[in-house]
């Protein structure tokens, strides 16, 4: 089984920032896609960002463009999300998420997830 711990989360003002991180921990598990994914109160869980562990190639939501930066880091097996600017509406609960496929994934296409961690904008 694979555990993934998300961390980083909290309350900020609007404009701050924080830095979310998601270790990969358990048996040996070759993921080829890492993303965040966070879910509002009332709303359906949306992708936010994923970076594909081989290509480095990284995707990210309109919403979030220019803002969040997703990297990793291979010997800790940790993926992390730099959120910049942020904004109220970036409230929400985000989850990391691992997948063995590539591509334009959706929530079905991820195979572990984490706990969540809570964020809050204040304005």
């Amino acid at each position: 089984q694979v555990q993934l711990v998300e961390s980083g989360g909290g309350l900020v003002q609007a404009g701050g920032s924080l830095r979310l991180s998601c270790a990969a921990s358990g048996r040996s598990f070759s993921w080829n896609t890492m993303g965040w994914f966070r879910q509002a109160p009332g709303k359906e869980r949306e992708f936010v960002a994923r970076n594909s562990w081989t290509t480095r190639n990284t995707y990210y939501a309109d919403s979030v463009k220019g803002r969040f930066t997703i990297s990793r880091d291979n010997a800790r097996n940790t993926v992390y999300l730099q959120m910049n600017s942020l904004k109220p509406e970036d409230t929400a609960v985000y989850y990391c998420a691992a997948s063995q496929l590539y591509g334009d994934l959706g929530v079905p296409d991820y195979d572990y997830w984490g706990q969540g961690t809570q964020v809050t904008v204040s304005s």
